[in-house]
């Protein structure tokens, strides 16, 4: 339905995120992927949301160059447990580190979505609570071992095996904890489309 009205319209998705493109595929947007190096740091001041609305909108600073008709999409996903921004594990060791602190609590999954225009930019945000049971050290180590979850804030996935079997609660939208909240996507795209 949306790729009906976006057709003056040119959608660059910037991430190199499967698990994204598949949203954007399966929502039936049409888009090109464009995804260009920035050193991702942020202020220490900064928490919560306003981390990844600084990432998100970083990442965009890469693209100085928009024409009129483009809509840039950038975005960013932490994990967010006790005060602390967790963001992809370097190595198995770091992920370990990750699962084992969030095991037996409730957490946050944050994404912002900045889309960006050669006319304005705009910010949204996504926040949901994910409670994981107590996990122990052999299923920790095992998931890690398996599935290598290197490029997944907080060092796990909650569409595969860990999820599958530690996940007790969840509040708010589920595809936001994969990576992307679908639904506010789609709302801003539709407002592009009548402008």
């Amino acid at each position: 339905m949306l790729k009906n009205y976006l057709k003056n319209k040119e959608i660059i998705l910037a991430s190199g995120s499967p698990r994204r493109q598949k949203f954007f595929k399966e929502m039936e947007i049409p888009f090109t992927v464009d995804v260009r190096p920035v050193k991702e740091v942020f202020p220490e001041h900064l928490k919560n949301e306003e981390i990844t609305d600084f990432l998100a909108e970083l990442k965009a600073e890469a693209f100085g160059d928009l024409k009129p008709n483009q809509i840039l999409i950038t975005s960013d996903t932490i994990v967010y447990n006790e005060g602390v921004a967790m963001g992809k594990p370097a190595d198995a060791e770091e992920a370990v580190a990750m699962i084992t602190s969030l095991s037996g609590k409730e957490h946050q999954v944050i994404t912002s979505v900045c889309f960006t225009t050669a006319q304005n930019q705009e910010t949204l945000n996504c926040t949901t609570k994910v409670k994981l049971k107590t996990l122990t050290s052999e299923e920790i180590a095992y998931y890690v071992r398996q599935y290598k979850p290197f490029d997944k804030a907080g060092g796990y996935a909650i569409q595969e095996w860990i999820g599958l079997i530690g996940i007790t609660n969840i509040e708010g939208s589920y595809v936001n904890v994969v990576g992307l909240p679908t639904h506010l996507v789609y709302e801003k795209l539709m407002e592009f489309c009548s402008l």
